[in-house]
C-alpha cells in the first residue's frame, strides 16, 4: 500500500483504508478479550470465597461491583477516545492496562503469601476458624481487579467504534456492511465467551487459578498484538475535544442568550456555511435543526450585525453552531432510551445468578460427565452462536426486501423486540421453576440439598429466549448509539450503551432486597425448594411488560438526526497518523 507523504493525497489514501479486512483484527481482539472477561465474570465468586476467604455475601457483592464498574467506566474510556486519543490508541492503551490487572491477579493466585491460608475442610470447619485476608492482601486484590475493570472498560468503548469507523455510514454501498459489523462483533464476543465459560473455567477448577489468570493475560496480550498488526489498514478518527465541554457550552450560551429574540428562519442561526470544495479539504458533519428542546436553539442566535463578528470571535461560550446544539440534543434524546433498557439488564443479572443456583439443584450429568455450575451460561451463548448467523444471513435480507432498511428493521425496533423477548423469557423461567419445585415435592426433597431428578437443560429454554433477546438488544443499542451520535461523540455514545448493563448489575441486588421486604421473604431461606423464585420471575416478567410500555413512549418520542456534509479547508482536521 502506498504511503501518503502530504495532506493533498489524503482523500485518495483514505479510500484504500478500512473495509471488512480491517475489521477482522477488531473481531480477534473482541473474541480473546471476551474470553478473559466472561470466564472471570462467571467464576470469580469461587476465587473470592474459596481462596480469599470472603463470605458468600461479600463474594457476590464484590463480583457485582466489579461487573458494574467494568461497564460504567466505559464512559471514561469513551471520553478519552473522543477527546485525546484515536480509537486505535485507546484500545491499545486500555488493553495493556487490562493485561496488567490480569497479570497481578496471576501473581496473587500463584504466591501463597499474597493470599490468606485456605479454610479447612467444610465438614470440620467453624466459620470463625477461617483466616480473613489481611488489608494488604485485599488491597492487592482490588488494585488488580479494578485495573482489569478499567482496561476492559476502555476496550469496550473504543473497539466497537474503531471497527465501525472502517465503513462509511454515508455510502449506500457500505451502509449494509456497517449494519453487519455489529452482528459479527457480537458473534466474535460470543465465541470468546463460549471458550471462557468452558475451557477457562475448567482450567481454574482443575489446574489452578494462577493458570487461569495467566492464560487470560496471554489471551488479551495476543489480541492486542493482533490489533496492532492491522494499524496501517485502519481509518482513524480525529479527536475533536471534550464532548462534555461542548455540551456545557451549549447550555451556557443558551442561558446567556435567553433574552434575545429567536429568528424566524432556521438558516439565520449560526452555522458553518459552504466553503470552497476541492482537493485536500476535509469533510465535517452538519446536523440539521430539529424542533425539540427549542430553548437550546438560543445558543446559536447570531446577535445584531454590528456585534455579530464580536460575539462569534468571543468563542463558543457565547455562541454555538446549530450542529453543536443538535449534538447536545441528540445526547438528551438518547438518555430515555438507555434508561428504559436498564431493567432488562437487571433481569439478565438475576437470570445469571439464580439460574446457576437452579443448576446446582438439578441433574447436571451428561453420560457420566458432571457439568460445572459455572458453565451453565454456555447454554445461552450456544444459542446466540447459532442464531446470530441465521439473523444476519436469513432474517435481514428478507426483512430488507420489505422495509428497504439496510439493517432489516430500525435499531429502535430491534431493541423493542429484545425487550419483548426478555419479558417472555422471565415468564418461561417462572414456569420452569414451578416444574422444578413440583419435582422436588413429588420426590420429598423440599428440605434436601441434593439435586432433583430433572435435567439442567430445562434451563436452556429460558436461556435460549433471553439469548435471543440479548442479541436483538445489545446489537441494536450499539448500532443505534453509533449511528445516531455526532462524529465527535461516537465512542462516548457507544459507551453509554454499556452503561445499561452497569446499572442493571448495580440494581440487581436492590431489586432482591426490595422484593424480599415487600413479599415477606420470597428469597430468604437459601433453599430454592422452599423459596418462591417462580413468583419472583413472574414479577420480573410483569415489570418487564410495563418497562416495554415505557420504552415504546421513549422510542416514539425520539427524533432521528438529519445530516448534511460540508467541505472545509482545514488541514488541522487531518489525523496525524494518516499523514505518515
Amino acid at each position: 500500500m502506498a504511503i501518503c507523504m502530504d495532506v493533498e493525497c489524503k482523500p485518495k489514501q483514505r479510500e484504500k483504508l478500512g473495509g471488512v479486512r480491517a475489521t477482522l483484527f477488531a473481531y480477534v481482539l473482541a473474541a480473546l478479550e471476551s474470553t478473559a472477561f466472561v470466564s472471570n465474570a462467571v467464576s470469580l465468586v469461587t476465587y473470592f470465597y474459596g481462596y480469599m476467604n470472603f463470605s458468600l455475601t461479600k463474594s457476590a457483592t464484590t463480583l457485582t461491583n466489579f461487573m458494574g464498574t467494568a461497564f460504567l467506566l466505559s464512559l471514561f474510556g469513551g471520553f478519552i477516545c473522543d477527546t485525546y486519543l484515536s480509537r486505535f490508541k485507546t484500545s491499545i492503551l486500555f488493553g495493556c492496562i487490562e493485561a496488567v490487572g490480569l497479570a497481578l491477579l496471576t501473581v496473587q493466585a500463584h504466591f501463597p503469601q499474597l493470599r490468606p491460608f485456605p479454610c479447612k475442610e467444610a465438614a470440620t470447619l467453624n466459620a470463625n476458624q477461617c483466616e480473613a485476608a489481611s488489608s494488604g492482601q485485599v488491597a492487592f486484590l482490588f488494585a488488580a481487579l479494578y485495573l482489569f475493570a478499567l482496561g476492559n472498560s476502555g476496550v469496550k468503548a473504543a473497539l466497537p467504534s474503531l471497527g465501525a469507523d472502517q465503513f462509511d455510514e454515508r455510502d449506500p454501498r457500505e451502509s449494509p456492511k456497517l449494519a453487519s459489523f455489529f452482528n459479527w462483533l457480537l458473534f466474535s464476543i460470543t465465541i470468546g465467551a463460549m471458550f471462557g465459560v468452558t475451557f477457562f473455567v475448567w482450567i481454574s477448577a482443575n489446574l489452578g487459578w494462577d493458570w487461569s489468570f495467566g492464560i487470560c493475560t496471554v489471551a488479551v496480550t495476543m489480541g492486542l498484538l493482533f490489533l496492532a498488526m492491522g494499524r496501517s489498514m485502519y481509518r482513524n478518527n480525529v479527536p475533536k475535544g471534550s464532548p462534555f465541554v461542548r455540551i456545557a457550552q451549549v447550555f451556557v450560551a443558551a442561558i446567556r442568550n435567553r433574552n434575545l429574540p429567536m429568528p424566524e428562519q432556521a438558516d439565520q442561526l449560526h452555522e458553518i456555511r459552504d466553503r470552497e470544495v476541492g482537493e485536500g479539504r476535509s469533510e465535517i458533519e452538519i446536523l440539521e435543526k430539529t424542533d425539540q428542546f427549542k430553548f437550546l436553539d438560543r445558543a446559536a442566535i447570531v446577535r445584531s450585525s454590528e456585534d455579530a463578528a464580536t460575539s462569534i470571535a468571543a468563542g463558543p461560550w457565547r455562541i454555538c453552531t446549530v450542529t453543536q446544539v443538535e449534538e447536545t440534543k441528540i445526547l438528551i434524546r438518547m438518555l430515555p432510551i438507555i434508561l428504559s433498557t436498564i431493567f432488562m439488564n437487571t433481569c439478565l443479572a438475576q437470570l445469571q445468578t439464580f439460574s446457576i443456583q437452579q443448576g446446582t439443584t438439578m441433574n447436571r450429568s451428561i453420560r457420566g460427565f458432571e457439568v460445572p455450575a459455572s458453565s451453565i451460561p454456555f447454554i445461552p451463548l450456544f444459542f446466540m452462536f447459532i442464531l446470530i448467523p441465521v439473523y444476519e444471513r436469513i432474517f435481514i435480507p428478507i426483512a430488507r426486501k420489505f422495509t428497504g432498511i439496510p439493517t432489516g428493521i430500525r435499531q429502535l425496533q430491534r431493541v423493542g423486540v429484545g425487550l419483548v423477548l426478555s419479558a417472555i423469557s422471565m415468564a418461561v423461567a417462572g414456569v420452569i421453576e414451578t416444574r422444578r419445585k413440583s419435582v422436588a415435592v413429588k420426590h420429598n426433597m423440599v428440605d434436601s440439598l441434593a439435586p432433583v431428578p430433572m435435567s439442567v437443560f430445562w434451563l436452556g429454554i429460558q436461556y435460549a429466549i433471553f439469548g435471543l433477546a440479548d442479541m436483538f438488544t445489545v446489537v441494536g443499542l450499539l448500532d443505534f448509539f453509533y449511528a445516531e451520535s455526532s462524529s465527535g461523540m461516537k465512542s462516548l455514545s457507544t459507551a453509554i450503551s454499556w452503561c445499561s448493563l452497569a446499572f442493571g448489575y448495580y440494581t440487581s441486588s436492590v431489586v432482591v432486597d426490595v422484593v424480599n421486604k415487600v413479599s415477606g421473604g420470597w428469597l430468604v431461606s437459601n433453599n430454592l425448594n422452599r423459596d418462591h423464585l417462580n413468583y419472583f420471575y413472574w414479577l420480573l416478567a410483569g415489570l418487564s411488560v410495563i418497562n416495554f410500555g415505557v420504552y415504546l413512549m421513549c422510542a416514539s418520542w425520539y427524533t432521528y438526526k438529519r445530516v448534511e456534509m460540508k467541505q472545509v479547508d482545514d488541514d488541522s482536521k487531518v489525523d496525524p497518523e494518516e499523514k505518515a
